[in-house]
């Protein structure tokens, strides 16, 4: 597919990333020389210096009626330059445009986008905060992201005295026969591999699992045996530092989804906490300082099922979520900006770190891959180079065979399968399933089986 992309800063240098490793055709337009430089240097994409607001700019992009192509993304950090390059994209007949929101109230409805001709616009402190309030539901996962309504793929720590340490991938599947999951990738230290039947997990492993959502907690019990005391204790209490964009956004999604939920922000600004007072009146907002420690016990912070650091500073987020983890938060989830700090969640009592930029990036990505709907794929990025995602073609000699007679080379999963006649719904697949030409199916494979993985498949090779 061949795709434009306005905007090359560290949300569009992203996306052009990983669509261009997918064998898509890129285009990035950027003004400024400097990241126009780098993205040329360092990426397999055709890059267009100048300003993607301009007709004449993007007519060098290939937005032209006859240019060849077929959708345009625009993720500039101005919001004027990635609604005007969608409207003009749209008149030239690209079919479709996919728009970054930096101003909230552009996403609070579907009405700028529809009037606009914009097929989609997202913002980065939405996808984040739908991020978050998918970990502090899923109290346990390191990264959880819904891919529809009724599956998942999250990130599991084993625990001493999990169940799972010892255990056989093979060995798991067969004591838990009900219990639909598939591991496709393991953190193991500083390697990550993707599992065979025959390897043995061991304590402090990250298992990156697709799973149904209905059978999650059941599933998170294996891996964290004190789980299941804890679920008992339903998420009652959340604090938030922090009243700006994400704070805001992440204290409503998480009182919609979770009843009689008590939910605190705590800011300095006080006229931001007189503002947001008014927009949540659900949520208690607090005058003062997030750091300030005796005012956090006073608020109940050790006795909070999740703690969000979202102050407009990476490193104080970063500061504050370790000191509630610390002071008993059950939960502390800190918020940046900075890709290098998601690291740094596996050298401190931090539970989770969310990017807005990387939220973000993954939405535009999943929105390409996928149109017509949200599947967030946040987790799946950062294993990327081990997966594909491929179409079964019409002929391919993997149809109608069950998956645990394919001979698929060592080293080779499949994590899950979309099929039209599903209502394009995912599903899971196990040893019994088959494939079916048009099905869209997930790879994990290792470098050395990859080829070999698509050729049982009936897809062209890499």
């Amino acid at each position: 597919m061949r795709i434009v992309i306005v905007g090359a800063g560290e949300v569009g240098f992203s996306v052009a990333r990983s669509l261009s490793r997918n064998g898509n055709d890129i285009v990035l337009v950027e003004e400024n020389p400097e990241r126009a430089e780098k993205a040329e240097n360092e990426l397999d994409v055709m890059v267009v210096c100048g300003n993607g607001s301009r007709p004449h700019v993007l007519e060098k992009a290939g937005i032209t009626p006859r240019g060849g192509v077929e959708m345009l993304v625009a993720c500039s950090g101005r919001d004027e330059v990635n609604i005007l390059a969608c409207w003009i994209a749209k008149k030239m007949g690209i079919k479709r445009v996919i728009s970054r929101a930096v101003g909230l109230e552009f996403t609070d409805t579907a009405t700028w986008s529809r009037d606009l001709g914009i097929d989609m616009m997202l913002s980065p402190e939405r996808s984040a905060a739908r991020e978050i309030e998918n970990l502090l539901e899923m109290q346990n996962a390191m990264y959880s992201a819904e891919l529809d309504e009724k599956t998942g793929i999250y990130a599991f720590k084993a625990e001493e005295n999990s169940v799972v340490c010892g255990l056989t991938l093979l060995e798991l599947r067969r004591n838990y026969p009900r219990l639909i999951t598939i591991i496709v990738y393991i953190r193991r230290g500083e390697e990550g591999f993707i599992p065979k039947a025959g390897d043995k997990l061991r304590e402090g492993d990250i298992c990156y699992s697709f799973c149904y959502n209905d059978q999650i907690h059941e599933i998170s019990e294996l891996y964290q045996p004190i789980y299941q005391s804890q679920r008992a204790k339903k998420l009652k209490r959340v604090l938030i530092t922090g009243a700006g964009k994400v704070g805001s956004l992440t204290a409503r999604l998480i009182q919609s989804k979770v009843k009689g939920l008590d939910v605190r922000i705590i800011d300095k600004d006080r006229e931001k906490c007189r503002q947001t007072a008014a927009e949540l009146p659900a949520t208690t907002v607090l005058w003062g300082d997030g750091a300030d420690e005796e005012l956090l016990l006073q608020e109940g912070v050790d006795g909070a099922g999740g703690f969000v650091a979202a102050t407009e500073s990476d490193e104080v987020n970063l500061i504050l979520a370790i000191q509630a983890k610390q002071l008993g938060a059950h939960k502390s989830i800190a918020v940046v900006r900075r890709k290098n700090y998601l690291r740094l969640a596996d050298i401190t009592p931090i539970d989770a770190i969310v990017s807005r930029n990387e939220a973000l990036s993954s939405a535009l990505i999943s929105a390409v891959r996928y149109p017509g709907h949200a599947y967030a794929f946040t987790l799946l990025e950062q294993i990327a180079a081990e997966s594909i995602q491929v179409t079964i073609p019409q002929g391919s000699p993997a149809i109608g065979i069950k998956l645990k007679d394919l001979p698929l080379p060592t080293g080779t999963l499949l994590g899950f399968v979309k099929r039209e006649d599903r209502d394009d719904r995912l599903f899971i697949p196990t040893g019994e399933s088959s494939l079916e030409a048009g099905d869209f199916v997930m790879v994990f494979a290792s470098h050395e089986a990859v080829n070999a993985a698509l050729q049982v498949l009936g897809v062209s090779a890499l």
